[in-house]
């Protein structure tokens, strides 16, 4: 068995997946995760996107589902090519800079530099792409 311990990484936070509407979507990801929804809506105008979480068991990654809210919004891209589905792997991370340089130093590409997210409460994330084209959002942990 091959594994790899980080300094970095903390935790899996949520698993991203882009749909075209939060509305619509919600209902089958509930029914076939088992899954939770407040149904509170993040409008985040610097990615163009409107998110909502998923919550299942206590303790387990959340769930994001990921709607385009404008025209040029990137995550369009991504429905374009693939359509709805899985977008990104989203981990809480201790030092945000930190990550990055060490997953940088394996290969990883800066797709976004960091900056404060809406629905993080204005905590940090980045994105980068592994070289086996996954895509990563980092978040940095909330402060006490």
């Amino acid at each position: 068995m091959i594994q790899h311990q980080s300094r970095t990484l903390l935790r899996l936070h949520h698993i991203g997946f882009v749909v075209n509407s939060i509305q619509d979507s919600a209902p089958g990801f509930i029914r076939s995760l088992n899954t939770s929804w407040d149904e509170v809506v993040f409008a985040d105008p610097g990615q163009k996107v409107k998110v909502a979480f998923l919550q299942g068991a206590p303790g387990d990654a959340l769930i994001e589902l990921v709607e385009p809210n404008a025209e040029d919004a990137p995550v369009n891209l991504h429905l374009k090519k693939n359509g709805p589905g899985l977008h990104h792997l989203c981990y809480e991370v201790n030092a945000l800079e930190e990550a990055m340089v060490e997953l940088r130093s394996k290969g990883a590409l800066l797709a976004k530099p960091p900056k404060p997210a809406v629905a993080f409460a204005g905590r940090r994330i980045a994105w980068l792409l592994t070289g086996e084209k996954l895509l990563l959002e980092l978040l940095e942990v909330e402060k006490h």
